[in-house]
């Protein structure tokens, strides 16, 4: 009896220490992996680990991580919003339209750019809550709708001061103001890092400290049940989709200050590296679920990848399929690792 008592004993100890490993991993594995890629590129090149670098990252994950954050919305209601991208191409063009062939102001522009990303937002919630069209299938229609949209609009052509419209030059320019929302600085920190960080800490406390942000965790876990309890199911969906449709504007916004112009397919990667960044954030502390604060780790470990990359002189080529490694690590990190913790 105490010999096989003895057995049992020492047998399950591999077991429970597996599993605790496991549980580790599951939990702070991404954040682990995020330190070692900063220390090993910083040892590689000393220039990576300052200040300005470090502004440099931001900088350049700042919309992607305003993307990203809308899609998580979508996302905690068990949807899916693919026309983000298009979104931002659209609100591009838009903007650039207004200031330059009309010649509005900047505050115009940005108001024309945040009603482009609440009608595609309503565009979404026609097909996907009023015509029960599945969410995948509906955001890829309106991807495409809007994608071709934007290029009829601009007969297919980039959008720049000084470009000629119907045998004359367009009257217009970008504004100084509008301009600095792309290129301006708020104590030495770029603008679109300043909003970026706003609209986390905005989602971050709808979703986890509101009753809209219960409700809509709740409609992701069972509609139905949700819908049982007197949560208004079709309310929420849509308020999920308008949040996606009025970050993507604001990132739309912000890319077209940075620019300059209204270039034709702007928005176009900023779709996957968005929905990258989302889906990487499973994995952040175990949270198995889209959350605010793992999309935006999310984010910053695209970025910290992409420019330590570039620094180390890697081809260009290779950062997708990098991109795509990490993903593929991190969906393993939070569905394999969950099932044997």
């Amino acid at each position: 009896m105490t010999a096989t008592a003895s057995g049992t004993g020492t047998a399950a100890s591999p077991g429970r220490g597996a599993s605790r490993v496991a549980a580790l991993a599951y939990r702070y594995g991404l954040l682990v992996v995020l330190a070692a890629m900063i220390v090993l590129f910083s040892l590689l090149r000393p220039a990576f680990a300052t200040y300005p670098n470090a502004l440099v990252v931001l900088q350049s994950v700042a919309v992607v991580g305003i993307v990203a954050l809308g899609v998580t919305v979508s996302m905690t209601t068990g949807g899916f919003d693919l026309s983000a991208g298009a979104t931002v191409g659209a609100v591009v063009m838009v903007t650039a339209l207004t200031m330059v062939r009309f010649n509005l102001t900047g505050g115009t522009a940005v108001v024309a750019g945040l009603l482009t990303g609440l009608l595609v937002a309503g565009v979404n919630v026609l097909l996907t809550v009023v015509a029960k069209v599945p969410d995948l299938v509906a955001t890829l229609g309106t991807l495409f709708l809007f994608q071709g949209l934007a290029l009829i609009v601009t007969g297919g052509q980039s959008v720049a001061p000084g470009m000629t419209v119907d045998g004359r030059t367009a009257p217009g320019r970008f504004t100084e103001g509008f301009a600095w929302l792309g290129g301006g600085r708020i104590a030495s920190v770029p603008v679109p890092v300043v909003v970026f960080a706003l609209l986390a800490a905005v989602v971050y406390v709808l979703l986890n400290h509101t009753r809209w942000g219960r409700a809509l965790y709740a409609i992701g876990g069972n509609a139905e049940a949700a819908r049982l309890a007197g949560i208004r199911v079709a309310r929420y969906r849509a308020l999920a989709y308008a949040v996606s449709g009025v970050c993507a504007a604001v990132a739309g916004i912000l890319l077209s200050a940075r620019l300059g112009r209204g270039d034709v397919g702007a928005g176009d990667p900023y779709l996957l590296q968005s929905v990258a960044a989302a889906l990487i954030g499973f994995a952040v502390l175990g949270a198995n679920r889209p959350n605010a604060l793992g999309t935006v780790v999310g984010a910053l470990f695209i970025g910290v990848v992409i420019n330590g990359l570039t620094m180390l002189n890697a081809p260009y080529y290779a950062q997708t399929f990098v991109q795509g490694a990490l993903l593929v690590g991190a969906l393993v990190t939070s569905y394999t690792l969950r099932r044997i913790r």
